[in-house]
């Protein structure tokens, strides 16, 4: 199997002198291509900082981070912006919807803010509309929808750019139990059908068995 996130030695900590606080100290990862895998830790363990990190949304770390064959220190600005453009679906547990778009348009955003060829992104629509269970709520607004309903449109628009890989911040971390228990499903179900690699931050051991692999966070350092 093809490694698609390595996680070398790497040190994170946030402020200075007597108020720097050591998140990270020496973490290391790996996931290979097509593993569902979930980061647990307690609460202010670091592992969402580190999710933030593989996904180039912080850049100030020691040690070394590589996406999909790139190493993530050293990119400038505008390869970075293109990883996560084009190799990298986000979820998180905000949903970040637009109020005034539909489903539908929701979903189709990225793509066009991306420029890329929006006929074959709705053909693909109608796909990952089946696949999240929303054709029938296509031309809805968010605020007609449920949270759960909501989150399964950010999920669309993450799978909508076919990344190689999604990264989840506490997805459910703003869910009832039932539908937190739907999207681990739909997690589950879209990465047995599309072999799409995934990786969810989650401190709810139910729903971290819902990889196949768990990795735990414990004092700045990675176990399993």
């Amino acid at each position: 199997m093809d490694t698609i996130i390595t996680v070398d030695n790497v040190y994170k900590s946030f402020g200075k002198g007597e108020a720097e606080v050591k998140v990270l100290q020496g973490a290391n990862l790996s996931v290979q291509k097509g593993e569902f895998v979930s980061l647990m830790g307690q609460s202010g363990s670091g592992k969402s900082t580190l999710l933030y990190l593989i996904g180039g949304l912080d850049k100030d770390y020691e040690g070394e981070i590589i996406v999909c064959g790139s190493k993530l220190h050293g990119l400038k600005e505008k390869q970075m912006s293109d990883i996560r453009l084009n190799k990298i679906g986000f979820v998180f547990q905000f949903y970040n919807l637009i109020q005034n778009l539909s489903v539908e348009d929701n979903i189709l955003l990225p793509v066009s803010v991306a420029g890329k060829d929006m006929i074959e992104a709705k053909k693909k629509l109608n796909e990952i509309l089946d696949l999240t269970e929303l054709s029938d709520k296509r031309k809805a607004k968010p605020a007609e929808l449920s949270g759960g309903q909501q989150q399964r449109v950010s999920i669309a628009r993450a799978l909508l750019g076919d990344p190689a890989v999604i990264l989840a911040d506490e997805p459910t971390g703003n869910l009832d139990k039932a539908s937190a228990e739907n999207i681990m499903k739909l997690f589950s179900d879209i990465n047995r059908e599309t072999g799409m690699t995934i990786l969810q931050v989650t401190h709810n051991e139910e729903y971290a068995k819902c990889g196949n692999r768990i990795v735990r966070l414990e004092n700045g350092k990675t176990i399993g």
